[in-house]
């Protein structure tokens, strides 16, 4: 297989000629660069503000750019790194937001008419964070109206624009993958970020239920909306992760549980790690190669001295009806006002969504909550005999773009139920859990393997990421920079 590859970063000069060429760099290298003044803020913004400008008419990632207040962010970061100041995580890293995320003074849509008009007051609570952390925002990217689906038109897959990049944070995961921004803030209540993330061959963080404050992020569930990064590397999700969690004490869903040390612990290897491999449910129903590319992670894992186990996690087929339930209810909720008084603002898709969920019993959203209860328990005891679990992310590879359904077990399905059969587990029950690509299917289209941890252990999940990553090369690989265009072949 070939495809387009990024050089190492040179040393002693300016990069804005070679990253232009040879692709932008990581967070992490990013940040280095700028400490030892091979490369500057300035350079770098103006260098994505370049390839917003060529590339996404094509990919259509953006929905709205702040190229003049990205400018004046990055003379202001570099201006800073001049006067010798301490800098944060991400000092001068240009990243974007899902069109769910506040800025204040500008537009934040949700990707619907029916906030035409809405300008944020504030920032959200993450956008406050990623300032305080240095970052430059450089504008808001595409989310399906609401995160209501997984389809995130007009937004494509960069690896081949014939393929949906998935949702519905598919336009921060396009946007990160055709490299029009280092990293991008989502939102995942089903698998938003992860979905997106596999479908684009990038790393994709769901934190625990509560870990990353929701203050000022449109809703869609209030009991499984989550919010993390989807990035390059597993190194660069630690990063942007460790900047915008914590307890947000006017966020009440956030919980105040006291972080652990990711980046401390990040390159701490897999060498006693126990990684289940559940045997029901989640390799079920999985295309062949993508079966094949995650046990093939699964034995580089053991190489570097994890340990397999196999093991049951009861119960987890009822994960997905539950999730359904309960995103319809309280979706329902959210939009019970708008949707009857300007019901015409809303997509028909969407409108229908919601009236369907106005349509659910009281008792059966009762019974859901119950169940999850029941999945909880069944991830809790198999995660009392292992560390982490391993699963595909996604059973199948990027479905055509627009296709509202695809083949999943050679049945014809709604791409919502293939794409998020083994994504909305963990958000039922609150679980952090990362995406990560592992390879490519004969159709130059990536797979991503998934690993799902103990509450509020996001730490054991990045550093088992970071070990594959160590010792694979599948994250250095990114649609050809010319165009964005051909898949690897």
């Amino acid at each position: 297989m070939t495809t387009s590859r990024r050089a190492a970063a040179p040393t002693g000069q300016g990069l804005a000629s070679q990253v232009s060429v040879s692709g932008l760099p990581t967070v992490v290298e990013a940040v280095a660069a700028f400490g030892s003044r091979t490369l500057s803020p300035v350079e770098l913004t103006d260098l994505v503000l370049e390839r917003i400008e060529r590339l996404d008419p094509l990919v259509e990632a953006y929905v709205d750019v702040y190229a003049e207040h990205a400018r004046t962010q990055a003379r202001q970061a570099e201006a800073a790194i001049g006067r010798g100041e301490a800098l944060g995580p991400l000092h001068g890293v240009p990243v974007t937001l899902k069109d769910l995320f506040d800025v204040a003074g500008r537009p934040t849509m949700a990707g619907s008419a029916i906030r035409e008009g809405h300008r944020a007051a504030t920032d959200s609570e993450v956008t406050r964070r990623l300032r305080a952390a240095g970052a430059i925002i450089l504008g808001k990217v595409v989310t399906h109206e609401f995160a209501f689906s997984v389809l995130s038109l007009p937004t494509r897959n960069p690896w081949n624009l014939a393929a949906a990049p998935g949702g519905s944070s598919g336009g921060s995961a396009a946007a990160v993958s055709a490299e029009l921004c280092l990293a991008s803030i989502g939102s995942d209540t089903g698998g938003s970020i992860r979905m997106p993330a596999g479908l684009t061959g990038l790393v994709g963080l769901k934190p625990t239920y509560g870990r990353v404050s929701k203050r000022g992020v449109v809703p869609l569930s209030w009991s499984l909306d989550h919010t993390g990064p989807i990035t390059r590397t597993v190194a660069d999700a630690a990063v942007v992760f460790s900047s915008i969690a914590g307890h947000d004490p006017a966020d009440p869903c956030s919980i105040n549980e006291p972080l652990s040390d990711c980046l401390g612990h990040l390159d701490g290897g897999v060498e006693g790690l126990r990684i289940g491999v559940p045997r029901n449910f989640f390799f079920d129903l999985v295309d062949p190669e993508v079966g094949d590319a995650v046990h093939a992670a699964l034995d580089v894992l053991v190489d570097a001295g994890a340990s397999l186990v196999e093991i049951e996690v009861p119960d987890v087929e009822l994960a997905a009806d539950c999730v359904s339930t309960v995103v319809g209810v309280e979706a329902a909720a959210v939009h019970q006002h708008d949707v009857r008084t300007t019901p015409q603002l809303y997509t028909a898709s969407t409108r229908q969504e919601i009236l369907a969920g106005e349509l659910i019993a009281g008792t059966t959203y009762v019974n859901a909550q119950r169940v999850r209860q029941l999945v909880a328990e069944g991830f809790r005891s198999a995660l009392s005999v292992v560390d982490v679990l391993a699963t595909p992310t996604l059973p199948v590879t990027a479905p055509a773009y627009g296709a509202e359904t695809t083949l999943l077990g050679g049945q014809e399905v709604g791409v919502l139920t293939a794409l998020s059969r083994a994504t909305a587990p963990a958000n039922a029950v609150g679980l952090p859990a990362l995406a990560l690509p592992c390879g490519f299917a004969s159709n130059g289209l990536p797979i991503s393997l998934q690993f799902v941890g103990r509450p509020f252990d996001e730490a054991t999940i990045l550093r088992a990421g970071q070990a594959y990553q160590r010792h694979t090369h599948w994250h250095t690989f990114r649609p050809p920079l010319a165009d964005c265009v051909s898949p690897p072949t």
